[in-house]
């Protein structure tokens, strides 16, 4: 409840507090400390951490389709669609939360699908949004991988 006693939706209240996120405020991230240091020395700073998901049913029609396609070889296309379609979504959806926070870009974006059921997935992209606050360092980057 607020002031005019008026009930937020969970949704609703997830976009005022985006909507008050003032400039210099903590920020999530999924960034490792090594990620964060490149992305503030190239000039960026990071906003927040955003997602997107989408949840998605075969429906009775096509997990039968698909059951009966998978005794043979060959692509299962209805699954095959539906997955691009759920991560087109998630991704969009991904990227309207950056969006919401002035992002410039998303950075290290991962997608994870989940399979609920035999006939339900959920796919789920997340990533740091950034916005570009400056010029990139002159510094030489020197890296070790392991």
């Amino acid at each position: 409840m607020f002031g005019n006693n008026q009930q937020v939706t969970g949704m609703e209240e997830i976009e005022r507090q985006l909507q008050q996120k003032k400039a210099g405020q903590a920020a999530t991230s999924n960034l490792s400390a090594m990620e964060f240091w490149l992305i503030t020395d190239a000039g960026y700073q990071p906003l927040g951490f955003v997602l997107g998901n989408s949840v998605m049913s075969m429906g009775v029609t096509g997990g039968i389709a698909t059951a009966f396609k998978g005794l043979q070889r060959g692509e299962l296309t209805q699954l095959t669609q539906l997955m691009y379609a759920a991560r087109e979504l998630s991704l969009q959806r991904m990227k309207a939360e950056a969006d919401e926070l002035g992002a410039d870009a998303v950075v290290n974006v991962q997608i994870e699908i989940i399979h609920r059921s035999e006939e339900i997935m959920e796919v789920i992209a997340t990533g740091t949004a950034v916005k570009r606050v400056g010029e990139p360092s002159a510094r030489a980057v020197t890296l070790q991988v392991k």
